[in-house]
């Protein structure tokens, strides 16, 4: 390994990153205490949901040197994912016809992306200064990325739980190196959301329980994406048209007019999901959407929860369009008993029970 100090080796980590487009790096210690207390706390209150894997590892979620022994740093980098072709979001979101898919996926999936960016850092590294022991993680093992994150400068976890940056807002993904470099550490990012709550007001389901917590169970995200099953039926009409994820939270906080735009074209809008019509989503054969979501995040919620969150979203539009309740009529039986259900649910929003036995 090279004898160049820490600090010109910090130096040559930040120049690569940039060379590679990263929009931030920064460099954090191991310390999680106060992180680990917060995650059990939200654990024992049961806010995770079906999300079994937040509790599975133990600690090694927040104690980096037993998830990869020899690590005594952490690298963490942000890209910016806001694709800049896209439709604006309130429009759609104000449209029932449309269906909204949150902006971080509509393009292709980021975690390979990610990952492969994270790797050539890594391997620009090793090409300056010879080998050195590293694991690259993008949201694909037990890591707490957003205080690491936070740590290491690159923002602070808002009242939304999303990680924020003063001068890039929180439209952007996470990626960590954990290394055993001893680089120098960068200074923590100090909380800059002093006395706004529109993050809290803004969320359709009431999801944020308090400042910085998030009770999953209630969040859109969680409803569409995690969970298996049917959703709570007094959450479906709080849901509108989101069918994939939800950005209100991060489409209403004023830290988000300093948003970058994203260059990266695997991030641009495919398939017209920026705006789609529900009617047309909804009419996809599980064939049609394994090959249009091919590269996507959004293939592997896979077609029956793809076609439960639709249902919901044709329940919440306007009652008696002809359109959408023929496109129901299509689908109520549906060989999934769980779009069945959401179907029904449906029609019975638009004309009453005796809908379903048309």
């Amino acid at each position: 390994m090279t004898t160049r100090s820490p600090d010109a080796l910090a130096a040559t980590v930040h120049a690569l990153a940039a060379e590679l487009g990263f929009s931030g790096l920064g460099v954090s210690g191991l310390d999680l205490a106060v992180a680990e207390q917060r995650l059990e706390t939200w654990l024992a209150r049961g806010y995770h949901g079906e999300m079994g894997w937040m509790a599975r590892h133990g600690r090694k979620r927040s104690r980096p040197q037993a998830l990869v022994p020899g690590t005594v740093r952490v690298i963490s980098a942000r890209l910016d994912y806001w694709p800049q072709t896209a439709a604006p979001a309130w429009p759609v979101l104000d449209d029932p016809h449309l269906g909204y898919v949150s902006r971080y996926a509509l393009g292709r999936d980021y975690h390979k992306l990610v990952r492969r960016r994270l790797q050539l850092l890594a391997d620009g590294i090793a090409a300056a200064i010879g080998p050195f022991g590293y694991r690259v993680f993008t949201d694909s093992a037990p890591v707490l990325e957003k205080p690491l994150a936070q740590q290491a400068g690159l923002g602070w976890v808002g009242k939304h739980t999303c990680l924020i940056t003063r001068h890039g807002g929180s439209w952007f993904f996470l990626g960590e190196i954990y290394t055993d470099l001893p680089l120098p550490v960068d200074p923590p990012a100090s909380d800059h959301c002093g006395s706004c709550h529109a993050c809290i007001d803004v969320c359709p389901t009431g999801a944020i329980v308090a400042p910085y917590v998030l009770d999953a169970r209630r969040c859109i995200s969680y409803l569409t994406i995690e969970l298996a099953g049917p959703i709570p039926t007094e959450l479906r009409p709080l849901m509108g048209n989101r069918i994939y994820g939800c950005d209100d939270c991060q489409l209403t906080c004023p830290w988000n007019k300093f948003a970058h735009a994203s260059e990266e074209q695997d991030f641009a809008p495919r398939h017209g999901l920026d705006a789609p019509r529900l009617v047309d989503l909804m009419d996809w054969t599980a064939e049609q959407f394994d090959a249009r979501l091919a590269g996507s995040a959004i293939r592997r919620i896979g077609h029956e929860r793809w076609q439960r969150n639709i249902a919901v979203a044709l329940g919440n539009a306007p009652t008696g369009d002809t359109a959408v309740l023929a496109c129901l009529h299509r689908h109520r039986d549906s060989p999934s008993p769980v779009v069945r259900e959401h179907v029904a649910w449906a029609l019975e929003r638009h004309v009453g029970d005796h809908a379903t036995r048309i």
